[in-house]
């Protein structure tokens, strides 16, 4: 049996390693659990292992929100103190303190 924890936690805001972009977690998969297609799909040199957690964001760039399917090995703590200006955050969080927002209902 696969044992892994997640290092982030949901509401905590985080920040793309690679990638000019941030987001807040909303959901966490404890290994990949999404497409076969879609891992294909991300070039083989920068290509993520699947066993390890899997984060769902509400991304922001400088340009776009979105929704990002991302690894822990590319996310790291965002320190900014900023919120994230994603217009489904409301939805799901409510107050945001200290880099995290609050679980505004129970998530899966």
């Amino acid at each position: 049996m696969l044992r892994t924890r997640a290092k982030f936690s949901l509401g905590q805001v985080v920040r793309h390693r690679k990638h000019p972009f941030r987001g807040v977690v909303f959901d966490v998969d404890p290994e990949f659990a999404n497409t076969e297609e879609w891992y294909q799909a991300t070039p083989e040199d920068s290509r993520p292992i699947k066993e390890q957690p899997y984060y769902h964001l509400l991304a922001e760039n400088d340009q776009t929100y979105y929704v990002a399917y991302v690894s822990e090995q590319n996310l790291l703590p965002d320190y900014s103190g900023e919120p994230i200006g994603h217009p489904d955050v409301s939805e799901m969080f409510g107050s945001f303190d200290d880099g995290v927002y609050a679980l505004q209902y129970q998530l899966n």
